[in-house]
């Protein structure tokens, strides 16, 4: 076991703004393309609803099989000034956003070498997107060792997701409207209109790609050292070997592996929903809205909560709440009444989620080192992505296969009554299976038993 650590100084406001901006990048990109970039391929590249379930599976796939080999990279790398994970802030800025643009501009090429495009660009900024992910996930631990200043940049990063999220989702329909790719119904206009809105609003979100990177690289600081000195690289089957001995991360991973996956049915199924249910695409912005308004609220009230329940029973209430919310849905998924209940109970439940589950891996972080005497805080993170993005790629698959076999097809103005039934499955039912499911794991979760015995040991 290592020694007692030495208490960081205070992380300050301008820090916290820093990964703040940062969270608003990477939102930017994630909702971006979670939420636009199935119904793109579909609806507006022309792209089979099977054909493009196959695209953004496989990328999927390969983002999680690249997790853990650029996270087991990063553990052994150090750049010139000493720090481990900051930098990939800067270099990885400038590619990752080209990507961003790249996945949506329209190529005008046989059908099968548009395949073969929109397959190597989604790898590109999957990979890139790693890159961009590792000072994302890793530098909660890394800025400071105080249990209130990380909850305070998980909540700082949440906050910032939300601003991102508005980014790549509410202000999306304004974007591609004040591009000409909107007609007076709030639908994508077929043809060059929508190709080209589309293009021009992927340029403005790389941009803000950039500028949240530089932001987070030049305001924040790698501070929590690995307490003994030891240079020799580590070995992949011993890195594997800390992972699994530590109880907490392995619940911890199956918990964000639920929650990737209940985010992808989420933002791929939404603007489904509002086209082919509600009769708008537009309509997914005020549903967003709330979705964020409420984000922003409980971001703000998760840590007094945190404080007052406990990690344990927290966790549990998140879970609780998402299943309660679906209820109504479930009952009747045609009223607007239950998608906006719907709406707050799953911005309570995800918002919650988030801010706990980052905060228990910056703390996975010290009980690893503390059993070990090594810090692995890139691996702690890229690998719990690597089960969560296997199965989102398994929800994708879930999702365009069912919409598939229920005779989905874009170019239909109404889709058929069984593609409606199984949207509204996707955004009812089977989530609320899954919320069961990670209400199970937190009953068994053991972050704040963990976190008490070392303190304990270490006098702390």
């Amino acid at each position: 076991m290592s020694a007692p650590t030495r208490m960081t100084p205070k992380v300050g406001i301008l820090e916290k703004l820093g990964f703040a901006t940062f969270s608003t990048a990477s939102n930017v990109v994630f909702n971006f393309k979670d939420l636009f970039y199935l119904f793109f391929l579909t609806n507006v590249m022309g792209i089979s609803i099977a054909h493009a379930g196959i695209i953004t599976a496989l990328g999927i796939v390969w983002d999680a099989v690249n997790d853990p080999l650029v996270g087991f990279w990063a553990v052994n790398h150090k750049f010139k000034n000493g720090e481990k994970v900051r930098p990939f802030a800067l270099w990885c800025a400038v590619p990752w956003a080209i990507t961003v643009v790249l996945m949506f501009t329209c190529f005008d090429v046989a059908y099968g070498v548009k395949l073969a495009i929109a397959m190597a660009i989604y790898f590109l900024f999957e990979l890139f997107n790693t890159f961009a992910a590792i000072p994302y996930n890793s530098m909660g631990s890394l800025a400071t060792n105080r249990d209130e200043d990380r909850r305070a940049i998980n909540v700082a990063r949440n906050l910032g997701g939300c601003v991102g999220s508005a980014i790549g989702a509410v202000a999306m329909y304004p974007l591609l409207n004040l591009f000409g790719g909107l007609d007076a119904e709030g639908n994508i206009i077929p043809g060059d209109p929508g190709k080209n809105a589309f293009f021009y609003a992927a340029i403005v979100m790389g941009a803000v790609c950039i500028l949240g990177s530089f932001a987070h690289y030049f305001t924040t600081r790698e501070r929590v050292k690995q307490e003994e000195e030891n240079e020799e690289k580590i070995r992949l089957v011993e890195a594997f070997r800390m992972l699994f001995a530590c109880r907490s991360w392995v619940l911890n991973t199956l918990y964000v592996l639920c929650y990737g996956m209940l985010n992808l049915l989420i933002m791929s199924t939404i603007n489904y929903y509002a086209t082919y249910v509600i009769g708008s695409s537009s309509a997914a912005t005020i549903i967003m809205a709330l979705y964020l308004v409420v984000s922003v609220i409980f971001s703000v009230l998760s840590i007094p909560i945190d404080k007052k329940l406990g990690r344990r029973k927290t966790m549990i209430s998140s879970a609780v709440v998402y299943v309660l919310g679906k209820i109504w849905f479930v009952i009747d998924p045609f009223s607007m009444g239950a998608i906006m209940v719907n709406a707050l109970t799953v911005a309570y439940a995800m918002t919650l989620a988030f801010v706990l589950f980052n905060t228990n891996r910056n703390n996975i972080a010290d009980l690893i080192e503390w059993q070990s005497g090594r810090r692995i805080d890139s691996l702690v993170c890229t690998c719990d992505n690597l089960a969560a993005k296997l199965s989102k790629a398994g929800a994708n698959l879930l999702m365009t296969g069912a919409l598939a076999a229920a005779g989905f097809n874009a170019e239909l103005d109404a889709q058929p009554a069984a593609a409606i039934d199984t949207i509204n499955a996707l955004l009812g039912w089977v989530p609320m299976c899954i919320a069961v499911v990670m209400l199970i794991v937190v009953f068994f979760h053991p972050i704040e038993k963990d976190m008490a015995a070392m303190r304990k040991e270490r006098g702390e």
